[in-house]
């Protein structure tokens, strides 16, 4: 059985949980705790030395520690339905916006909140190794995040889908990124109409409620 190491309240995790769940694929969970730093103890570092989640263990015993890592695992595993795309301009399209997800809206946010948060004190970067903040950082990660939201709602004028004409990963990407802007005091609003009505769309989904 696939396992999922996991945290319910961290974006990055929801990913893999979103994309587990349009995938249709089985698997055993595993929660850890973020909020009391249980990703840097001993036990967790046996499994993961990189202290950091998702994590997925494969039926064949292969630890992924990232979201391509695990999402490249699944696609291939399990192909259908396709969310990376199936003809070459598809794949290309649909790598290009979700890597834009990744940089101008993840990265934003958590360079806005690893900055300024005091939970975050000297942990300004996830994994092993501690490293102080920045606050100029986290003033340039609350411009980013305007921008991002700016970027999807053009984007989204004229479309269903962030990247081609079917749903796929950089739609499951732009909702966690949406979502998770609230940590800074972020969320999409009437000017943002396309923005809006693609996101209740998303809603219907099941996999969006993980």
């Amino acid at each position: 059985m696939i396992t999922l190491y996991d945290c319910a309240t961290a974006p990055s995790p929801r990913r893999a949980r979103i994309l587990l769940a349009e995938k249709g694929v089985a698997h055993d969970t595993v929660q850890v705790d973020l909020r009391n730093g249980e990703q840097l103890g001993e036990a967790y570092r046996q499994i993961n030395p990189q202290c950091t989640v998702p994590a997925l263990r494969t039926e064949e015993g292969l630890l992924l520690t990232d979201n391509a890592a695990i999402t490249a695992y699944l696609e291939a595993r399990y192909p259908q339905p396709a969310l990376l795309g199936e003809t070459p301009a598809e794949k290309a399209e649909i790598a290009s916006w979700n890597w834009r997800m990744e940089f101008e809206g993840l990265q934003a946010i958590a360079e806005a909140l690893r900055n300024s948060a005091p939970a975050m004190a000297n942990r300004a970067l996830p994994g092993a190794v501690d490293y102080p903040q920045i606050p100029a950082l986290a003033e340039r990660g609350l411009m980013r995040v305007g921008q991002f939201f700016q970027l999807l709602n053009e984007r989204l004028a004229d479309r269903e889908f962030i990247a081609t004409d079917r749903f796929s990963v950089a739609d499951i990407t732009a909702v966690v990124a949406v979502d998770f802007a609230r940590v800074v005091k972020h969320k999409p609003g009437e000017q943002h109409p396309h923005l809006l009505r693609w996101r209740a769309a998303m809603a219907l989904r099941p996999s969006m409620s993980l």
